[in-house]
């Protein structure tokens, strides 16, 4: 049994492939393993908590796993050892999320293309064929991804409490989410995964993009990610697509389109969940 699997700070995909690609289980979703994030202890608590993996664990001989979190030396062995340590017979292979992106949205294996995610957090790097090219090291939530769920939450939160949603708006907002200030302050720096918290903000604006501050919000992150991100690869983008993942892209699409046509990069394809993408790859290649 293969286990292939995409994993953010928020949720985590689990799909299981036979030698033929044949998947073997329903698809396993756990909460976001993010290793730059979450402590060994908590990673284990996560992954031993599902029934289909504790059951099934023994019969894994190997583990594409692609996670936010997992572009630097350290997180990655902490993640490839608890992995190896819970699936015994299984080897292990841990890629950053970037890497799911490039395989789930290319048309082809060698197609260079400028490859970004914007879903919890956001990147952007350059697939020119072979090997991904990153000219901008993330700092995380806290300074850097912009347009991504979390950047979108915080806006959110900053403007309803700035008075600068429209009433309409704001009275939506303070009808869906618990806005006191005691309870956001305790979800932001008392309790795992702020970044993740943040980002369940931003599924309102999808469902108010009839409110031109909505709108305008969702193009004001993107033209930031856009000049911050994308437009680090000025000569890549005179014949390279730009392709997106995640699914704040997914339903950011007309907004990307507007922007794109504005700064003038080509956009490509969007792809809202990159395990499917993945299982495609490695079914090619096994």
């Amino acid at each position: 049994m293969i286990l292939i699997v995409d994993s953010g700070s928020t949720k985590s995909d689990w799909i299981a492939v036979d030698n033929n690609g044949n998947q073997l289980l329903e698809k396993i979703r756990t909460k976001g393993l993010n290793p730059a994030i979450l402590p060994e202890k908590k990673i284990k608590k996560i992954i031993k908590a599902n029934s289909l993996l504790k059951e099934h664990k023994k019969k894994v001989t190997h583990i594409f796993f692609y996670g936010a979190g997992c572009g630097t030396e350290k997180p990655v062995a902490l993640l490839k050892g608890v992995l190896e340590n819970f699936f015994v017979n299984a080897e292990v292979e841990v890629n950053e999320d970037t890497m799911a992106a490039v395989y789930s949205t290319i048309n082809s294996d060698d197609e260079a293309a400028v490859v970004c995610i914007l879903g919890t957090g956001s990147n952007c790097s350059y697939y020119n064929g072979k090997e991904v090219e990153q000219r901008v090291v993330s700092l995380g939530y806290s300074i850097m991804d912009d347009a991504s769920g979390n950047y979108y939450g915080r806006q959110l939160i900053r403007d309803y409490y700035y008075n600068h949603m429209p009433e309409d708006v704001k009275i939506a907002f303070g009808s869906k989410f618990n806005m006191e200030s005691d309870y956001i302050k305790y979800n932001l720096y008392k309790q795992p995964n702020p970044n993740a918290y943040l980002a369940n903000f931003a599924e309102f604006m999808f469902l108010h993009k009839d409110s031109e501050y909505t709108i305008n919000l969702i193009k004001k992150g993107i033209r930031l990610f856009a000049t911050n991100m994308i437009m680090q690869y000025k000569e890549e983008l005179k014949t390279a697509p730009v392709h997106f993942a995640g699914s704040i892209a997914y339903f950011s699409q007309d907004e990307i389109k507007e922007v794109a046509e504005e700064m003038g990069f080509k956009v490509g394809n969007f792809e809202r969940r990159p395990i499917e993408g993945l299982v495609s790859y490695h079914t090619k290649n096994l």
